[in-house]
């Protein structure tokens, strides 16, 4: 059959299909990074998640001459529900060919199904919350992405906004390189010994004898220090508890810190080496051997992504953060780093934007996360002739 079918996604063999058709469309692409084959199951709702404990995932795949060409997730996050108190649904795990008949008919599909749930804006992509990868890329395509970052073609940008997407908030990264660090601490050093002496407040590294516990700190932190932050909604427990399981493997102790006041931990900063060569390298697959490859000898990886810098809101305007700044930058340098990219950094992030502006970081990509205000009811026609 020729004609294009958009397929609600139920059986094994079309979960299938969902999960490799990404492989299919960067084939030839040099910058793209294939995503960990185990973790995108999970991300949506194929194996166990407990962000799924309380919210809901559709999968929508198009097909066309019995090949995949488009697929879509439409996502119902009723902790952003609760939390903001409008009916949002979200969209996420968007890939198409440069067709917008397909594009346009998985969003359909997509937001007719957020429509039943009672859902009235789509907003997007996010993969599938704010927690985890989101943003459409629109600049900066002739690059690889940094670890746990998005890359998507150009013209996905035109899709979305012919189906009548706007903007709703652009995220940026930025990026800079070793060379630039002494003039950085040059500037850091002198403040951050005057809000040390006026706060009380001290340095340490990461607890190798307590590694799991500083982790879970960590991420509790994160947690709790982004509440006026766009968009953000807390991780429950659980996925706390899941995240800091898969980080465990992933952070180099050496390349993180802590901030406390009284021996409280109340603000923390953790960078992240780029695992992306390594992730193409073994192409997402972690298993048999993929994993083994992926983290051996770290010390070999000169690129960071400057993952997350957060302080406790109650402490967060005594200049903490310039402490934890200070404190990696030596750290940054006895490893041998070469480049850093800070990612993501919101556009309405004056302050986080200023600060790294005027430290000579270069922004080099654009992410953007787009509204729909209203889901049109044509969109229910989608489901109603769905193949099953």
């Amino acid at each position: 059959m020729n004609k294009l079918q958009i397929i609600q996604v139920e059986s094994s063999r079309d979960k299938k299909r969902f999960l490799e058709f990404p492989w299919i469309l960067y084939k030839n692409n040099p910058y793209w990074i294939p995503p960990i084959q185990s973790e995108q199951k999970s991300l949506v709702n194929y194996a166990f998640c407990p962000f799924y404990k309380k919210n809901e995932c559709q999968t929508f795949i198009a097909v066309k001459n019995n090949e995949v060409v488009g697929r879509i997730a439409a996502i119902v996050n009723r902790s952003h529900i609760e939390r903001y108190n409008e009916n949002i649904g979200f969209f996420g795990f968007f890939e198409s060919i440069d067709n917008p008949e397909v594009s346009h008919l998985l969003f359909d599909a997509a937001f007719g199904w957020l429509q039943q749930k009672g859902m009235k804006i789509v907003r997007g992509p996010v993969n599938p919350s704010l927690n985890h990868t989101l943003g459409l890329l629109i600049d900066g395509f002739d690059s690889t992405p940094y670890f746990m970052m998005t890359y998507n073609p150009p013209y996905y940008e035109r899709l979305v906004e012919e189906y009548g997407f706007r903007k709703s908030q652009d995220l940026y990264s930025y990026w800079g390189n070793i060379n630039m660090l002494p003039k950085i601490r040059e500037k850091l050093l002198p403040i951050s010994k005057i809000v040390a002496e006026r706060t009380g407040a001290t340095v340490r590294s990461l607890d190798k004898r307590h590694f799991m516990r500083d982790v879970e700190l960590f991420l509790n932190i994160y947690n709790r220090s982004l509440t006026n932050t766009w968009g953000f909604v807390p991780m429950s427990d659980a996925e706390l508890k899941q995240m800091a399981s898969g980080l465990r493997y992933l952070i180099v102790p050496e390349l993180a810190v802590a901030v406390e006041v009284k021996g409280k931990m109340v603000g923390a900063a953790f960078v992240l080496p780029d695992y992306n060569p390594r992730i193409k390298e073994i192409d997402g697959r972690l298993f048999p051997f993929g994993f083994l490859k992926l983290l051996r000898h770290k010390e070999r990886i000169k690129r960071i992504r400057v993952l997350s810098t957060n302080v406790l809101p109650e402490y967060q305007l005594q200049g903490l953060p310039l402490l934890l700044m200070d404190a990696l930058v030596p750290k940054v340098l006895d490893w041998g780093i070469e480049e850093a990219e800070f990612s993501w950094v919101l556009e309405s992030n004056r302050f986080s934007r200023g600060s790294l502006e005027k430290g000579g970081a270069i922004r080099n990509k654009t992410y953007r996360i787009y509204d729909y205000p209203e889901t049109g009811q044509d969109s229910l026609k989608a489901i109603e002739n769905m193949p099953q």
